[in-house]
């Protein structure tokens, strides 16, 4: 049986290709436009899933979208009416949107469908699941758990905002939800805006702020306070209520009343690309905290009315790795499992898997691992392609057959502190680079944190990079008792890669804390110690796992950088003139395409 799962017209666009309840291609829209967070709909995701899967499209049992667009028309309806007068503008803006697209969604499917090669528009078969059921189904099915607890928080999707539902089998069953206009993700957002980033983009820049404010101090205790007095009302099971006086997004065009949080936090919106101020440092880790306490209620609740020893998390929350990781500090489950495309794209792999099971009610087959595959399910595109980019740009490189010779001059140049860009196999279906689509470097380095943000990514000095380790050191590293495949969990390094600090460090400003070399992988380490860890495994990734294994022998550490090969507002890079794009265009100095190597200076200016 194949079903086409799609997510599209919001945010983050994606396809989703399953055969017999196995995924076998998953991708994002942006990957292959290049446009970051393309909302359009997936044509060419479709085609690449189809492509990987070798399937065409009149063998689809079924294309699914990943929410119903009427149920969430009628919550829209309801909303503007409760409002009246205000929202006009809003409402103005927006329905000619629905009523030329989303009202017609079954229309707009065939008719995009039909550019397809081979695809009889009459002949599909479309179906629609309500938005919670595939967050739900995009972590549980694809967890190795029969049983789990499953805590989904977003934004909005239909009504629904937070659920709870227990997974059994093939069964999932709704038990608790907190309807719109309260939403956490929503809230997060709201932060995310008055801080001066971009909403639906920049919450992991949000997230990544935080920890540069002050716990100690009376800025921040004063702004969780008021956010927790004049803002949202939570309760001792993780509800809560958003106080709507505060917030613009239901009918306005603006996420919040800024004069209202002008009156409240003491400081004007911050504007896009200006500088960042105390403030917004405190003001970041004052929301982060309460998001912080409301999931680590939530996933109690999830405990309590399940009974259950597995908890299964979806939803754009779900790429909080730093709530993530008090959760599992509690030692309220046995287990954790996060879906790594956790965002609106997971939402294409969870409509598909829950027709398989709920629609066309197919039995799991209980396998011990992932279904995700290590997130390792979009295209590749074969050596005789990278060839031939590199020849149509006149490139100098050269090629390794022996791949311990290859991997012996990627260990020494990283020792060196080369930044290197790697192109492997599999293209990465989520947020992140895990070892396919990763730029990698030394993380002892102390000023490989700047350059990198600097020179390569050319983003905000602020941001930390991510370590990858082997799965064998996790524990040495960071005390880590179980798998990070996914970058989905934040750790603090263990103490003895620590460096003395300054007494007054808490309350430096963020350059200085920055200056300040923190461990022995200070461009790892974020200003609180903590690190958003991947391992990875022989089996799952075993040129990187290899590389690692070979950078040790030569530094006596196993742990690199591994972040995203793109720059600032692009999209991950997907083909290899994508790859080549970006080495030649950045500081990047050598670039590894399966097992051909260039070094710029190499290269024909």
């Amino acid at each position: 049986m194949l079903i086409l799962g799609i997510s599209a017209f919001f945010h983050d666009a994606a396809a989703a290709l399953i055969k017999d309840g196995e995924i076998i291609a998953a991708a994002q829209e942006e990957r292959f436009t290049r446009i970051k967070n393309d909302a359009a709909f997936p044509l060419n995701a479709i085609q690449s899933c189809l492509d990987m899967g070798w399937v065409s499209p009149d063998e689809l049992d079924a294309v699914v979208f990943y929410d119903k667009p009427l149920l969430k028309l009628e919550r829209i309806l309801e909303s503007y009416h409760a409002r009246v007068p205000w929202g006009w503008r809003s409402f103005l803006t927006s329905m000619p949107v629905w009523m030329k697209q989303k009202m017609m969604l079954k229309k707009v499917i065939r008719d995009e469908m039909a550019q397809l090669p081979g695809c009889d528009k009459k002949k599909l078969r479309l179906l629609f699941c309500e938005h919670h059921l595939s967050h739900a189904a995009s972590a549980f099915y694809a967890s190795p758990y029969t049983e789990a607890a499953i805590l989904t928080i977003d934004g909005v999707g239909e009504w629904a905002t937070t659920s709870i539902s227990a997974g059994k089998g093939r069964e999932i069953r709704m038990l608790k939800e907190i309807r719109f206009p309260h939403s956490l993700g929503l809230l997060y957002s709201s932060f995310t805006y008055y801080c001066g980033f971009e909403v639906n983009a920049g919450e992991y820049k949000l997230m990544g702020l935080a920890p540069y404010g002050d716990t100690g101090s009376e800025e921040f205790l004063r702004f969780k306070r008021l956010i927790s007095e004049k803002l949202i009302t939570v309760y001792e099971d993780g509800s809560f209520v958003l106080h709507q006086e505060y917030f613009n997004y239901i009918s306005g065009l603006r996420m919040v009343h800024e004069k209202k949080w002008e009156a409240l936090f003491g400081f004007p919106r911050r504007t896009p690309e200006s500088s960042i101020e105390r403030c917004h440092c405190n003001l970041a880790l004052a929301i982060q905290k309460v998001t912080e306490e409301i999931v680590l209620k939530l996933a109690a609740t999830a405990r309590n009315i399940t009974g259950l020893d597995n908890l299964c998390l979806a939803g754009g929350v779900a790429l909080n790795c730093v709530a993530n990781g008090k959760i599992l500090d509690t030692e309220l489950f046995r287990n954790l499992y996060i879906q790594p495309a956790a965002g609106d794209a997971g939402g294409a792999v969870g409509a598909a898997l829950a027709a398989y099971h709920l629609y066309f009610e197919q039995e799991r087959q209980a396998e011990p691992w992932d279904l995700m595959k290590n997130a390792y399910l979009g295209p590749s595109f074969g050596i005789e392609r990278v060839r031939k980019t590199l020849r149509l740009n006149k490139s100098v490189w050269k090629e390794y057959d022996d791949t311990e010779e290859l991997l012996s001059l990627v260990a020494r140049s990283l020792k060196e502190k080369k930044i290197v860009g790697w192109f492997q196999g599999r293209m990465e279906f989520g947020p992140r680079a895990l070892g396919s689509r990763s730029i990698l470097a030394d993380a002892s380095d102390p000023d490989m944190q700047r350059k990198l943000n600097l020179s390569i990514k050319y983003r905000e000095g602020f941001r930390p990079f991510a370590p990858v380790c082997r799965i064998e050191h996790a524990g040495r590293y960071f005390g880590l008792k179980i798998p990070s495949p996914y970058m989905l969990l934040t750790r603090r390094l263990c103490s003895e890669f620590w460096k003395a600090l300054p007494e007054e460090y808490a309350a430096l400003g963020m350059r200085e804390k920055l200056a300040v070399v923190r461990s022995s992988f200070p461009s790892v380490t974020h200003v609180d110690l903590s690190c958003r860890v991947q391992t990875v495994t022989k089996e799952s990734n075993y040129k990187l796992w290899r590389l690692l294994c070979v950078f040790e022998s030569l530094t006596g550490e196993g742990l690199l950088i591994n972040t995203s090969f793109n720059v600032r507002d692009e999209p991950i890079v997907c083909r290899p003139e994508d790859a080549y794009h970006c080495f030649i265009h950045t500081e990047m100095d050598m670039l590894v395409m399966d097992n051909l190597v260039l070094f710029k200076e190499d290269q024909p200016k």
